[in-house]
């Protein structure tokens, strides 16, 4: 190939290349060419080497050769020389090279040139490349050309002036009096330069935000000659005179009337008439708009002006465009906490954006119909976002469950809704939910006690229809477990009749246990719902004993521990199996929120009344007593020492009888506590006439005998008082046989309860305490927690 070859033809050259192989040596053979001719330094063919050199760069191959030919061509007299050396120079070189220093003073040289077209090439190449130093070495000859008379030159001055301001903020100040003097400028170009200079300016420095606030009136006024001027076709687009220009008056508005009232009161007539007089049928009078609409909501605007840009987003949920859709719903989204009432006037067009088949839309949709959920419209609402929620892409599902969720927490009617709606929720995308549902639900349905049959009859039937989705069947072998008896009774008023048998309750949860679907979490609800049931069915006890034993030798340690231990209740502790079998208390979730339910029972409000808020505590540092599904989160009520309890805690409870409650891998005796000094008593609970006071003995380093001593100061006698404690699972619990289990009226006599502690290990000691007795035929509950004992250091 020939060195002399034209531009066109190594173009047409590589173009006709077959094979990528053949174009690298095109390439090759040309840029050996002219390498040789760089270094002979042929003047006529400089500019046509340096061409065929830019194009080769931009195809991706190696030119960096060329660099400091574009040096030299910079600093050529001939504009034709010097047009190609700078273009060279703004695509070969960046402001990291040591060769872009080079071209410094021929910038600056060039600045002062006669010729606009000279000047305009150094003031691009400045924009483009200038480092740090080099705008600070040439920001005053900048200054300069934006007090030029030429309107061509000034544009490009201030255009250099942005990239000075960005790349060295501290310059600011030197450029600020004269961009504010370019805006009595009639030439487009020039006021969209000064524009976008004043609004690097603000951004960059609060100090000249104040300043430039003084000058809205004339941004008003340019703004309003564009607005209402005719047909200009110098600057006219689909319409519309000079949109981009618009575009960027409203953006630095919008800047300059943030938080500052008298600027905002300045241009709200000015945004009302560009709201109402540009055309929205075209993109671009959209875009000019949604610009208004910004502005509107980011000052400090009258009500009725922000009423109409909520109503110009509404119009565009109505545009055929998906961008213009996903833009209006993307602004909603920011305003639907401030102007919440009318953005529920587009609730309807809105939630048919649910259905749109693009993806981005619809996942703003979702936000959009989530956050305009309310007290007034939970029920209609919620039935969109269930229809959505069986239709919905799979990587919406978890969004959308997660949000009908908190929804529903907060807004809910009533707990039968609320608990029909979750349940909605996991037959359709159990397998989406976040691990926090489970006892969430949970914690829901135990604090609805008028709920507990209707509910175990809905999860029973709902448990034959798919046990594919966890958290569901994991649900639903609770509520079979604690509330069996009511579902064996059948008596439910809210459902239809359906008899329930005991071999139907107990195959359905076999079939859960065998099935290969079911997680080692879920085998654990329903081995603990099938040894619930063996103290709330007759018949088949013998069939529950064999079901739990098969499981004694499971592959899965935590399942096999559970049937192990339950095996020993059916074995050796027997006579204690209905107590620790016995229904779980109720619990309350301690969270703040709305309280739903418009009919929750008596013993909803029972808790409520005396709620005690608790300090924040991690998720595991925390389990309730006697919970046997180890699965629950939710904080208990705390005695008068607050603080939060010990993981993993050791259970045992008083009965007449006397044992360790759940020490079925054999028995502890403790050591003989000698004696000491005399104990120092502390009450620890106190409510409803019924007194418990502490007193601690200590024996030894690690020995303590705490005495639990109960009156009762009411004018009813109070039957069947119990205790039960638990403790770290490090500490050995022991609990002597009460005293007695009846508390006679006004403190006519006590009972008292006396625990060994054995800690070994010398660990914080933590005790949690749960009450029963029954006054007036109402049996109460309560339970505390203890974390400091008297006379203990």
């Amino acid at each position: 190939m020939s060195p002399s070859i034209q531009l066109q033809e190594m173009i047409r050259a590589i173009r006709s290349a077959r094979t990528q192989c053949e174009e690298r040596g095109v390439i090759q053979r040309e840029c050996a060419a002219i390498r040789a001719q760089f270094r002979q330094s042929d003047g006529d063919s400089r500019s046509h080497n340096l061409a065929k050199l830019l194009y080769v760069h931009m195809l991706g191959y190696p030119a960096h050769f060329g660099q400091m030919e574009c040096v030299r061509m910079i600093a050529s007299p001939r504009y034709s020389e010097k047009r190609v050396g700078y273009l060279g120079a703004m695509m070969l070189l960046d402001e990291k090279q040591d060769a872009c220093l080079l071209i410094t003073n021929s910038i600056k040289n060039d600045l002062s040139h006669s010729s606009q077209y000279v000047q305009s090439l150094a003031l691009c190449t400045l924009a483009c490349i200038g480092s740090a130093e080099m705008c600070r070495d040439l920001a005053p000859e900048i200054d300069r050309l934006l007090r030029a008379s030429n309107s061509y030159i000034k544009k490009k001055a201030a255009l250099c002036a942005i990239h000075i301001v960005r790349k060295v903020p501290d310059l600011g100040e030197l450029f600020a009096p004269t961009a504010r003097a370019l805006l009595v400028e009639k030439h487009h170009g020039v006021l969209h330069g000064a524009v976008v200079l004043i609004t690097e300016l603000c951004v960059c420095n609060p100090e000249t935000l104040e300043r430039f606030r003084k000058a809205v009136p004339d941004l008003v006024r340019i703004m309003k000659g564009l607005v209402t001027s005719g047909y200009s076709p110098e600057h006219d687009v689909a319409g519309i005179s000079d949109p981009f220009l618009q575009v960027r008056i409203l953006r630095l508005l919008r800047i300059l009337g943030r938080n500052n009232e008298a600027a905002s009161d300045a241009m709200n007539d000015l945004l009302a008439q560009v709201a109402t007089n540009t055309d929205s049928t075209k993109t671009v009078g959209n875009a000019v708009l949604y610009e208004t609409v910004l502005t509107v909501l980011d000052i400090k605007s009258e009500s009725g002006l922000r009423v109409l840009a909520v109503n110009i987003l509404g119009r565009f949920l109505l545009n055929n465009d998906r961008n213009i859709r996903y833009i209006a719903m993307n602004s909603l989204q920011k305003i639907v906490g401030t102007d919440n009432i009318a953005v529920q006037r587009h609730r309807g067009t809105i939630v048919d954006c649910l259905k749109d088949a693009d993806a981005s839309v619809k996942r703003r949709a979702l936000d959009l119909s989530l956050a305009l959920v309310s007290a007034s419209n939970i029920r209609s609402m919620m039935k969109e976002l269930l229809v959505f929620l069986s239709s919905c892409p799979p990587e919406l599902r978890a969004e959308a469950a997660s949000g009908i969720f908190h929804a529903a927490e907060r807004y809910a009617p009533s707990q039968r809704w609320h608990i029909d709606t979750i349940l909605h929720v996991l037959t359709t995308a159990g397998g989406d939910v976040r691990d926090e549902t489970v006892p969430n639900l949970i914690q829901l349905i135990t604090t609805a006690s008028d709920l507990h049959c209707y509910t175990v009859h809905k999860l029973y039937r709902a448990l034959f229809t798919d046990i594919s989705q966890h958290p569901l069947v994991q649900v639903a072998c609770w509520c079979i477990g604690e509330y069996g008896d009511l579902l064996l009774k059948g008596e439910c008023q809210e459902m239809e009749p359906v008899e329930v048998t005991e071999d139907s309750v107990l195959d359905a949860l076999e079939t859960v246990l065998q099935s290969h679907m079911s997680t080692p979490v879920t085998r654990g609800f329903a081995l603990t719902a099938t040894m619930k049931l063996s103290t709330r069915i007759t018949e088949n006890v013998d069939r529950i004993r064999s079901i739990v034993s098969i499981y004694g030798s499971c592959i899965d340690v935590e399942l096999q521990q559970r049937a192990v231990e339950y095996n020993a209740l059916f074995q050796k502790y027997d006579h204690m199996r209905a107590a620790v079998l016995e229904r779980m208390p109720l619990f309350e979730k301690n969270s703040p929120g709305h309280t739903n339910g418009d009919s929750a029972g008596d013993a909803v409000k029972e808790v409520k009344q005396r709620e005690v808020s608790l300090p924040p505590q991690a998720p595991n540092q925390v389990c309730n007593l006697l919970d046997l599904l180890g699965d629950t989160e939710e904080p208990v009520q705390p005695g008068p020492a607050q603080g939060s309890a010990a993981p993993g805690l050791s259970v045992n409870t008083a009965r007449p009888a006397g044992a360790d409650l759940l020490d079925l891998l054999g028995g502890f005796e403790p050591p003989t506590p000698p004696t000491s000094a005399p104990p120092t008593t502390t009450t620890v609970y106190q409510k409803n006439g019924v007194t418990l006071a502490l007193s601690c003995e200590k024996q030894s380093d690690a020995n303590l005998t705490v005495t639990l001593t109960a009156s009762n100061s009411s004018d009813s006698d109070i039957s069947s008082f119990a205790l039960q404690a638990a403790v770290p699972k490090s500490v050995h619990l022991l609990m002597k046989a009460p005293s007695g289990d009846l508390l006679p009226a006004r403190g006519a006599a006590q009972v008292t309860q006396l625990v060994v502690l054995n800690n070994p290990n010398k660990v914080n000691l933590k005790m949690r305490i749960r009450m029963s007795y029954s006054s007036q035929g109402t049996t109460t509950q309560d339970m505390i927690q203890i974390d400091s004992f008297p006379g203990l250091t």
